[in-house]
């Protein structure tokens, strides 16, 4: 038996998948592509039994048949960002037990010296379509599919393990609640590294026969041409992105911003997630382009568990009810079932979209379970039967552009730095980003600034985790537990 999504993709057959600039790719092409791939994983091996495999691919064909090559010879799929350094890199890889490294020949050169420190494998993807019948595993939708590493409260990112059967019921509920459709076309310019490209674009654009169009990156100037002619039926883009398209639809002309916000109106659905969407942002897109955003909640561990109805009221500020086949549940501080409205409580969720554990992380995952109910650690409330989410139960983890990033993590590399001797990371305010990384530091030695500070962690952390903010004291306070009273020294930052 194939998986699912491979035996959905040949009823696709000649249908578009993948548009690249003036070409395309039909799903033939990347079952054609991916048995190449699984082929090479196999060798004279009859199923890679659960061997994890790390990609970095493009946003594209590489990417897909990388991905799907992976899964059809038994293989378990372990993203690796594009922005990541090498360091970063180097953790996934040794965390996960990688190895195998698939990756795009543009990108080779970047990891191969890791590869060869590490002596794992590497394998290109620039062979030939493969239509040859291949001698496949049958891979049980029960087994292992793909670790996402995603940050938390320890200062390392964890393995998010999912099977086939969570990936399918995660892409089943949103393409049931969505109403996706074949006819469906969507730009893709998420990171793919993170479950909203990964399920919610992809994932589901592809089980629904639909068609994806990658970019490396948002590029408003990139996009506009495409969005005028209406490409597109489906847009999904972080906060931080439609604050930027607001500021550039307010700053054009009359006449293009009309063409425009008209274009981005006839699209049948628009979402914005990964982070809080503020409501001002939520009614001016409204404004501009008659489109009301539908905001859903979700993470790495559960995928999607609650949306805004595709028919009925979409609120601002609220993320509203649970998706098909998922419950949720809020909890008291003191472990109380809260029944009423207005009161908050940490979201809890249980269902078949939920993750199987933390990869060698025994004790994170079963202090982040309750019976078969996973503690998000977000905390919601509950306002005339939609859910608004309050915030975080823990001061460390930053939600900024998107990503959810560890406090802890970051503070771990700069006391690495020889200047720095305590430092506290936390996140602040932001009107565009949500929060941004803010630090305050304790010096050792000499002085410091935040464009030294800026330059020193550029090998050392991905872009987007590098504090944007410096304040150097002399002393950090501490409560009577010992501990840094972060929202406090938000206070720091003002003005």
């Amino acid at each position: 038996m194939e998986l699912p999504l491979i035996a959905r993709a040949r009823s696709h057959d000649q249908r578009v998948a993948l548009r690249l600039g003036a070409e395309s790719l039909s799903y033939r092409a990347l079952l054609s592509g991916s048995s190449w791939v699984a082929k090479r994983l196999l060798g004279d091996r009859g199923d890679r039994g659960e061997a994890h495999v790390s990609l970095l691919a493009e946003a594209g064909g590489d990417y897909v048949i990388g991905q799907w090559g992976i899964w059809r010879a038994g293989g378990v799929v372990v993203p690796l960002s594009l922005a990541a350094t090498g360091r970063e890199w180097e953790y996934v890889i040794v965390d996960s037990g990688a190895s195998c490294v698939v990756c795009s020949p543009s990108l080779a050169e970047k990891i191969r010296p890791l590869v060869d420190q590490l002596a794992i494998d590497l394998l290109l993807l620039e062979g030939e379509p493969d239509d040859e019948p291949g001698d496949f595993p049958d891979v049980d939708v029960r087994r292992r599919a793909m670790i996402l590493y995603t940050s938390g409260t320890t200062s390392k990112p964890k393995g998010v393990v999912s099977a086939h059967e969570t990936i399918q019921a995660q892409i089943e509920t949103l393409v049931s609640a969505w109403a996706w459709q074949a006819s469906d076309r969507i730009p893709l310019f998420l990171p793919l590294h993170h479950i909203h490209g990964i399920i919610n674009v992809l994932g589901c654009a592809l089980w629904s026969g639909a068609t994806v169009e990658p970019f490396p990156k948002f590029e408003w100037d990139v996009l506009l041409p495409r969005i005028r002619t209406d490409a597109y039926t489906l847009f999904m883009a972080v906060p931080t992105i439609y604050v930027k398209l607001i500021e550039f639809l307010e700053g054009a002309d009359e006449g293009e911003r009309e063409e425009v916000t008209r274009a981005f109106g006839r699209m049948r659905l628009m979402i914005s997630g990964s982070a809080a969407l503020p409501a001002p942002i939520h009614e001016r897109w409204t404004q501009l382009t008659g489109q009301r955003l539908l905001e859903r909640y979700g993470m790495t561990e559960i995928g999607m568990a609650l949306s805004n109805p595709l028919n009925g009221e979409r609120r601002p500020g609220a993320v509203g009810l649970p998706l098909p086949g998922v419950s949720v549940r809020l909890i008291s501080e003191s472990g109380d079932l809260i029944t009423l409205e207005h009161e908050p409580g940490e979201i809890q969720v249980r269902g078949a979209n939920v993750f199987q554990r933390y990869w060698n992380r025994p004790e994170a995952s079963a202090d982040s379970f309750v019976g078969d109910w996973f503690r998000t650690g977000d905390v919601a409330v509950l306002e005339r039967g939609y859910y608004r989410i309050m915030g975080r139960l823990s001061v460390d983890i930053i939600k900024s552009g998107g990503y959810k990033l560890s406090a802890l993590e970051i503070e771990s590399v700069l006391l690495e730095h020889d200047r720095i001797a305590e430092c506290a990371v936390l996140g602040t305010v932001h009107e565009t980003w949500g929060e941004v990384v803010s630090a305050v530091v304790v010096l050792s030695a000499g002085t410091l600034d935040l464009e030294t500070l800026r330059i020193w962690c550029r090998d050392r952390i991905s872009a987007y985790k590098i504090p944007r903010r410096l304040v150097v004291v002399g002393k950090l306070p501490r409560n009577a537990m010992g501990k840094v009273p972060k929202p406090g020294l938000r206070d720091l930052f003002e003005g």
